[in-house]
Order: structure tokens, then C-alpha cells, then sequence
């Protein structure tokens, strides 16, 4: 067996940014020797890998070489040049996720088609290469609003995805490949972090509940467990579980779907990494999901995914108005609140809606954890100096 404890084992995580630096907090209580490789020279992870370097993500030579010289190469983006990964994966480098499966993911409109040929439970949806196709169909009384806008590359952190209710925000689209999914009134938007090793050891975390930002498209709040029904968790863990054996993802799998009015379970799109939705773990679970993704990758033992406690994630963002260098306004304050612990990611310069750190509050009282992240949004900003 491998040894990857104190040794020359070398792990290249592609992608330095807050995930990445999460997850080298765990391989360095493992004394994994780490690589990573970002385009930014002040990413989050630079300070914590044994080797960074700055470079073009995209770019095939650039992530071939980088990659040639680890044993094991993962990615905290899903951003990347997929054809470098399959050239390693071919060469004997274990590269997981898989290129396989990142590049059923990486497009939006790939996965969904993925989801309609596994018989994976999704909203209806349509895809047109152009915004004039979008238009033309919608003249052609072919589709009608209010629906949601996906661009099916590149989107993330709410961007590439909008609500389209009139002509008005219809003018307002970029002109890319896209979806028009058809709008759910949904009761709840619930996710599961789905853990799987390359011996198909798989387990599921707990449901978790997502309230978003009414304008950024963000997860304000992420709330484990979710509120909802016994029934309707086993339901969504099951959903998940389906996903990522049709996927046969090796690593984390973050599957976002909705609960229907009727509790039907509907898939809306998955990451093949660590996810916000997971942020919690780190407080609030016997295996935070950032160590479980090295135990999978690594095909060691998975860690127990129950709970410890209750936990309430916030996210911090920048605020409007704000862009320059980061100040978080009275995190001393929020300091002082029971069972609260904040995450900072690094970022020297906030703009708005930037995601620049997370906030944790566990309680053995879920409501009462909901009451002190309310506390916390309200008292902590993200503003300049």
C-alpha cells in the first residue's frame, strides 16, 4: 500500500483558492506533501502548499507538466483543461474525479442531458447555442417566461444564472450557450455531500438546507440538518446516492436539488469537489468533508459523515459598495457569541457579493444556532478599510 504519511508521495490540487487552502489545513495533519497550481499569485492556498505556482488553468501544457509531477492530482475548480487530465490519467497519474466525469459536469448542458439518460428526477429544461435561439423560441411561443436562464459554462457563485420573467431581463443576458429551465415552486433547496473511494465505498452526509440571498443568487445560510421530514432526508440521501453511482465519481460530490411542493426530489446540478454546502462539516462533523475528499481520493478508510452537533454556516460576502482592501467590521462581536467560529479565506481585496470567508454556529438547539447566524449576518460586514 502506498505510503502517503510523511513521505515523498506528492498530492496536486489544481486550484488554489478557499477550497484548496481548506483542504490543505488536512493534509498537513497528514504531512501530505501537496502542489498547487493557480493563476492568481496571491490565491489563499500559496502560503500553506509545499510547492505553488502560478499558471493558466486552462491551459493544456501548463496543467500536463504541473500535474506529471505528483502521484495523485484533484482539483478544487471545476475550471480546468480537461484533455491535460485525461493525457496524465492515460500516463498512470491517478487524476480523481475523473476527466470522465468533470466533463460530463463542466457543461450544464451535458449533465442535464445526463440526468434526462440516467432517469435522474430534473426540472424540464431546453438548450439553445445562441441568446437569438433563446429569442426565436420565445417568438415562437416554443417556450414562455418566467423561466431560469443557465449559461452552461463558466457560471458559479450565482453568476451565468438568472431569472427570467420578462423582455426586459431577457435583454440583459450574455449571448453564450445556454439553458431555459422551467421555473419550480419549490418549498426547499436541499443538498447532499455524496463521498466515494475508488473501492466503491460510498456514504452519504446529512441533508442540509439552503436559504439564498433574494439578489446574489448566493447560499445566505446553509442549516444542518435541514428541516424537513424524516422521509423526505432518506428520499433526498437516496436521490444523491443515485447521482453519484451514475456519475462513478471518485471524491466528493455535491448534489443541490429541490423539494417540490408534492416532496418530489429534483436534481439541479452537482460539483465534483468540496462545496459551501459542506462548510459546516468542519464544526459540526466527525469527518468535515475537506478530510473525507483526501480519504476518498487516497482510497483510505471514509470517516464517519453523522454530525456531531447541530451547525449553521453563513457566508461572508463583500458588501455593496465596498471593493478594495478587506476590513470585517465587528467580527470581534461575533466572536463573543456562543459556539461561533469564523472562517477567513484570504482574499485581501473584497468587491461586492465576493465570497471572503464563512462563519459556523454550532448548538445542540438547531433554532437557537439560526438565531445567532441571523445575529452574525446582521453584526459582521465585509467592507474596506
Amino acid at each position: 500500500m502506498t505510503s502517503y504519511f510523511s513521505s515523498d508521495f506528492k498530492l496536486a490540487i489544481l486550484g488554489g483558492g478557499q477550497l484548496g487552502k481548506m483542504l490543505l489545513y488536512e493534509t498537513r495533519k497528514f504531512d501530505i506533501q501537496t502542489l498547487v497550481l493557480d493563476p492568481n499569485p496571491e490565491a489563499p492556498s500559496r502560503l500553506a502548499a509545499n510547492y505553488f505556482q502560478q499558471g493558466d488553468l486552462m491551459d493544456f501544457d501548463t496543467v500536463y507538466n504541473f500535474g506529471k509531477q505528483a502521484d495523485v492530482v484533484t482539483f478544487e475548480i471545476e475550471a480546468v483543461n480537461v484533455d491535460a487530465l485525461e493525457k496524465l490519467e492515460n500516463e498512470g497519474i491517478a487524476v480523481y474525479p475523473s476527466p470522465q466525469t468533470l466533463r460530463k459536469i463542466q457543461d450544464k448542458g451535458i449533465q442535464k442531458d445526463f440526468y434526462t439518460e440516467k432517469n435522474i428526477p430534473t426540472a424540464p429544461y431546453k438548450k439553445y447555442p445562441t441568446l437569438d435561439d433563446l429569442k426565436l423560441a420565445l417568438t415562437a411561443n416554443q417556450n414562455s417566461f418566467p423561466f431560469v436562464w443557465k449559461s452552461t459554462q463558466g457560471g458559479y457563485d450565482g453568476k451565468g444564472v438568472q431569472v427570467v420573467r420578462s423582455q426586459e431581463d431577457l435583454e440583459k443576458l450574455t449571448d453564450t450557450p445556454c439553458i431555459a429551465e422551467q421555473m419550480i415552486p419549490f418549498k426547499n433547496e436541499l443538498a447532499v455531500i455524496v463521498v466515494r473511494s475508488p473501492k466503491g465505498e460510498v456514504k452519504t452526509y446529512p441533508v442540509v438546507e439552503m436559504e439564498f440571498h433574494p439578489e446574489a443568487n448566493q447560499v445566505e445560510y446553509v442549516i444542518c440538518p435541514g428541516r424537513i421530514d424524516d422521509e423526505v432526508a432518506k428520499k433526498v440521501r437516496e436521490v444523491a446516492t443515485q447521482v453519484s453511482e451514475a456519475f462513478e465519481h471518485v471524491g466528493l460530490l455535491a448534489v443541490e436539488m429541490f423539494q417540490t411542493q408534492d416532496d418530489e426530489i429534483l436534481v439541479n446540478e452537482v460539483a465534483p469537489r468540496p462545496h459551501n454546502s459542506g462548510h459546516y462539516s468542519i464544526e459540526g462533523s466527525y469527518t468535515n468533508q475537506f478530510e473525507q475528499h483526501l480519504r476518498a481520493i487516497l482510497n483510505l478508510p471514509l470517516g464517519e459523515t453523522e454530525s456531531k452537533i447541530g451547525a449553521v454556516m453563513v457566508n461572508l460576502v463583500g458588501a455593496e459598495g465596498y471593493t478594495g482592501d478587506v476590513y470585517y467590521e465587528k467580527i470581534e462581536d461575533i466572536m463573543a457569541l456562543k459556539g461561533v467560529t469564523p472562517h477567513i479565506y484570504g482574499k485581501r481585496e473584497t468587491r461586492p457579493f465576493r465570497k471572503m470567508g464563512h462563519v459556523t454556529i454550532v448548538n445542540s438547539d438547531l433554532s437557537e444556532a439560526r438565531k445567532i447566524a441571523e445575529q452574525v449576518k446582521n453584526a459582521i460586514r465585509v467592507i474596506t478599510k
